[in-house]
């Protein structure tokens, strides 16, 4: 006998947030507010020396203390990534005044991805056996540098023993993060959700992958305005890291806690390009397509979506694929909606972008504020929509759409509504 899926509302009830903008929610959702931009060259005491790479630059985070959210012994037994994805939990549980008790610990889940996960723990460890022999490797190397123990770490810290998964789409990562955690609760699976994505990738094998596939920006002179989306000057985008979660909830048991809401997420799709490995199909097909599936799961017309964070990287054929996709979807109405890019000053967070960006979407639906794009001076050919250039600004805003899109061609769309308190 086929089983009735029950889909319930879900909401948004915490946001955390760490980037090169800052170490926590709130700083990193004024600095955007006050277009503050966090690209600079790599710091060769902090990181490495870059002055041979091609690119130099990128979004670094600072400020973060691992052991303010692991105990200090733990601190050595995972890489970054798992470090801000603990983090950012800490701040979304604390934005959500929600504490997991053992009441709903089995009804409480995680799903936290990561692109790349530990790469620069498996570089440091690859040089340790060259240098001194494989009996020098850590046992904590594994553990320390899988994808998936962003997410555990998570759950055994918090007690979250519901759902547990690690999506790895690339780009997309967090947004397939945040959209299955929300499909876990529509379905009656769980009840509430961390979700999100996190990245600490940046390292002397990171930048000069991305370096040899020529998709960075070589600004070096100019740090700070070298992602520019849209802008006829672009060069590539730039790497960053730090990570996105959010608390997501079933709305009658955040109602009843009293829960403050942020955002209800209404919608989620998924597609492929089909295309290739790297580039966009040149038309956005499959990022038409992603929107679609996510306007049809929200039943949502077209004309009533008022904002999109766009994926917006800064590369000349992503920007203009995505803005061909929002032109052939929305019609007319493309004129008349707002499209901006918050990579323009945090950089691309990769598998941290799109909970990121889920929790900016969320943000400005409740403090009904545009984010800019920054940098964009002087739009390129084809790109005439509103991108909010280079200042932020108030608007009514009742339903947002964020984008990802990531290497392979896979995509994903959430859409959120604002929420009227009282």
């Amino acid at each position: 006998m086929a089983r009735t899926i029950e889909r319930r509302r879900v909401v948004v009830t915490g946001v955390g947030l760490i980037s090169p903008l800052g170490v926590g929610t709130s700083a990193n959702w004024q600095a955007l507010q006050d277009g503050k931009k966090g690209i600079s060259r790599i710091d060769r005491e902090l990181r490495f020396d870059a002055s041979t790479y091609p690119c130099q630059i990128a979004g670094q985070v600072t400020g973060f203390v691992p052991s303010d959210y692991i105990e200090k012994k733990a601190v050595k037994k995972g890489d970054s990534f798992i470090h801000f994805a603990l983090g950012a939990a800490h701040f979304a549980l604390e934005d959500a005044r929600l504490t997991i008790g053992e009441e709903i610990s089995e009804r409480t889940g995680v799903i936290i991805g990561s692109g790349i996960g530990g790469l620069p723990l498996m570089a440091r460890t690859m040089r340790l056996i060259i240098d001194r022999g494989p009996s020098r490797i850590s046992p904590f190397f594994i553990p320390g540098m899988i994808s998936n123990m962003a997410a555990g770490q998570v759950s055994i810290k918090y007690g979250a023993k519901g759902p547990n998964s690690t999506p790895c789409t690339a780009c997309t990562t967090g947004l397939h993060a945040v959209g299955d955690a929300f499909r876990q609760i529509q379905h009656g699976y769980a009840d509430v959700m961390l979700a999100g994505g996190t990245e600490g990738h940046i390292s002397e094998l990171g930048l000069g992958g991305f370096c040899a596939m020529k998709a960075l920006s070589t600004r070096n002179d100019d740090p700070e305005s070298s992602s520019r989306p849209w802008d006829k000057n672009r060069d590539g985008f730039v790497v960053s890291e730090g990570a996105g979660v959010l608390v997501l909830e079933d709305l009658e048991g955040a109602l009843d806690r009293g829960a403050r809401i942020h955002a209800e997420i209404i919608g989620y799709g998924m597609s492929a390009d089909a295309y290739h490995i790297s580039a966009p199909h040149p038309e956005g097909d499959g990022a038409g397509r992603v929107m679609i599936a996510a306007m049809n799961d929200a039943d949502l017309e077209p004309e009533e979506v008022d904002y999109i964070n766009a994926h917006g990287t800064s590369t000349s054929l992503g920007d203009l694929a995505e803005v061909k996709a929002i032109k052939r979807i929305f019609g007319d109405h493309a004129y008349r909606l707002a499209v901006s890019s918050t990579k323009s000053s945090t950089g691309h967070l990769l598998g941290a972008a799109g909970g990121f960006e889920s929790g900016v979407l969320a943000l400005a639906l409740q403090d009904q504020i545009l984010p800019a794009t920054l940098n964009l001076d002087e739009p390129d050919e084809g790109c005439d929509l509103d991108f909010v250039p280079n200042k932020t600004r108030p608007a009514k805003l009742e339903v947002g759409l964020t984008n990802s899109f990531g290497f392979g061609g896979t995509n994903g769309a959430v859409i959120m509504r604002r929420w009227h308190n009282g």
